[in-house]
């Protein structure tokens, strides 16, 4: 696995191998929808969350680092943004996000830390 922005290994709970799809995400101020995707790739783990209404149905990528706490029993991820932070970020596109290095860098230098690989 990756380590820092992109990985999980600073996600309480978190186990290799679990699907978190559908899983419910909480920023650290409330509900922000559920896990729509995620991945394992190596330095570029990350979740797609549909955040439904609450942002007019947007989805937003976030890096695994962003996740502090997987809990199993309740389905539920927590991420150490607020909601502001996530409905601000850089718009998510589907076709784009895997391959595009500049995208990859601008969600890495509005989260925190880290480059793409």
């Amino acid at each position: 696995m990756s380590s820092g922005l992109w990985g999980y290994e600073g996600a309480e709970g978190y186990a290799a191998g679990t699907d978190l799809t559908g899983y419910r995400v909480e920023a650290t101020d409330g509900h922000i929808g559920k896990v729509d995707k995620h991945t394992v790739d190596v330095d570029s783990a990350s979740i797609v969350v549909d955040t439904g209404p609450w942002i007019f149905g947007r989805e937003v990528l976030l890096p695994a680092g962003t996740i502090t706490r997987v809990d199993a029993a309740e389905e539920t991820v927590w991420i150490n943004r607020t909601k502001d932070e996530i409905k601000n970020s850089p718009e998510y596109v589907k076709e784009q996000h895997t391959d595009d290095l500049d995208y990859r860098n601008r969600l890495a230098g509005y989260y925190g830390s880290g480059t793409a690989h």
